[in-house]
């Protein structure tokens, strides 16, 4: 229901990235929490439906060129992740080094 609502209320008001919405708004408008908001378009998103963002909010994607740039930003933060995980794996090494590695690794 939930995926619905927002759903609905992207595609009614937020057609196209000239009418995006702020996640902050979005929150309001739905009765969600951040994290609620963000589970239910990255779960919308993995069944094909073209929500498109940007760093001032979501909207409906009117046109492929609004997917491929959101897809061209995620891209961009899988990347980021994937070089903070590098860093960390590094530091580490620092751990391993004085003895003192406290948790378990993955």
């Amino acid at each position: 229901m939930r995926e619905e609502r927002l759903l609905s209320y992207l595609k009614g008001a937020c057609s196209g990235r000239k009418y995006r919405v702020g996640g902050a708004e979005l929150e309001k408008a739905l009765g969600l929490s951040g994290t609620d908001l963000r589970k239910l378009v990255n779960r919308l998103r993995r069944k094909g439906v073209p929500i498109a963002s940007d760093r001032q909010g979501y909207f409906y994607a009117a046109t492929a060129g609004e997917v491929y740039t959101t897809i061209r930003q995620l891209r961009q933060m899988v990347t980021g992740l994937e070089k903070a995980i590098a860093g960390l794996e590094t530091a580490l090494e620092k751990f391993s080094e004085t003895g003192c590695a406290g948790g378990d690794p993955p």
